[in-house]
């Protein structure tokens, strides 16, 4: 599935961003399916302080669903997607140590 016609997905909820945001750290799981990019995510949180944003590069589709998902089941705040050329740049704010 390319990025366009992952846009035919119900993305009612998603936040889809004009630029992409400033962000305290970032990752990259390209290449990285499930459950792999949702464990990467997961340290990486734990990484950074309640109140930075992470920004997580993928091109991994699934994630359009499985990323706001983790957000809502851990408590993080899910900021939006940048869609760039070839992959996707999801932004995610600590709220809590986990």
């Amino acid at each position: 599935m390319s990025l366009a016609e992952a846009h035919q997905v119900d993305n009612s909820g998603i936040n889809f961003l004009n630029e992409p945001m400033k962000a305290d750290s970032e990752t990259d799981v390209i290449y990285m399916m499930c459950p792999m990019h949702l464990l990467t995510l997961d340290d990486k949180v734990k990484e950074i302080k309640v109140g930075q944003v992470l920004s997580i590069l993928t091109d991994y589709d699934g994630a359009l669903e499985d990323i706001p998902e983790w957000c809502s089941k851990t408590g993080n705040e899910f900021l939006g997607i940048y869609e760039d050329t070839d992959h996707y740049k999801f932004f995610i704010r600590k709220v809590k140590e986990s």
